[in-house]
């Protein structure tokens, strides 16, 4: 028995992209974990070893809005990245930076907002959140920083047109550590230059 050739497409793989990001786009699931194994079961795909990254459907959902959805989708994505830039200059204290399918282009209409802040005082935005009478859920995310697991503070505020934003604080020194990258991490200036473009 041959081995399969290593430049080989792996079909399965493509389709099971298509199909996870088709499932993002038409049903409003952001978790894509869930909407692999929703894909994975709707193809018969019962063995996980054809899974696709979330790269490749990221890829896959550009592919499918582009196609399917390229009336409206330029029009969501410019109103939840004006919505992101608004909490953004709110939050300009805290030098965010917003991440995600809203930054990436492969948000719908209701994707949430991703925001990430930097405070070593952990009570810091918890406290402007409540002076400027916001409300909000709180609770925890983990994150890996300098190479750790850690758990930091998180925040879900409802934007004006009900769309979620969250927001992870994480300390002042992992905004200096070289791990972000202009194309997953904007910062306000780089929202207003999308917005521009």
């Amino acid at each position: 028995m041959s081995k399969p050739h290593p430049q080989r497409r792996d079909l399965m793989r493509e389709q099971l992209a298509h199909q996870t990001a088709r499932i993002i786009a038409e049903d409003g699931i952001v978790d894509f974990a869930f909407a692999k194994r929703k894909a994975a079961r709707q193809l018969g795909a019962a063995d996980t070893q054809h899974l696709p990254s979330n790269q490749e459907i990221e890829e896959a959902l550009h592919s499918y809005r582009a196609l399917y959805r390229k009336e409206n989708h330029p029009n969501i994505l410019y109103q939840l990245r004006e919505e992101a830039l608004a909490a953004m200059q709110l939050l300009e204290l805290f030098h965010p930076y917003l991440t995600g399918s809203v930054l990436n282009g492969t948000a719908g209409e209701r994707s949430d907002i991703n925001l990430m802040l930097f405070s070593d005082d952990v009570k810091a935005v918890l406290l402007f959140l409540l002076k400027e009478n916001l409300d909000f859920d709180d609770g925890e995310w983990k994150v890996r920083i300098g190479g750790h697991e850690e758990s930091v503070p998180s925040y879900t505020l409802t934007g004006e047109s009900g769309t979620q934003i969250h927001i992870i604080v994480l300390p002042e020194n992992a905004r200096h550590n070289g791990t972000r990258h202009p194309e997953r991490h904007a910062d306000i200036a780089a929202v207003e230059a999308l917005l521009a473009g």
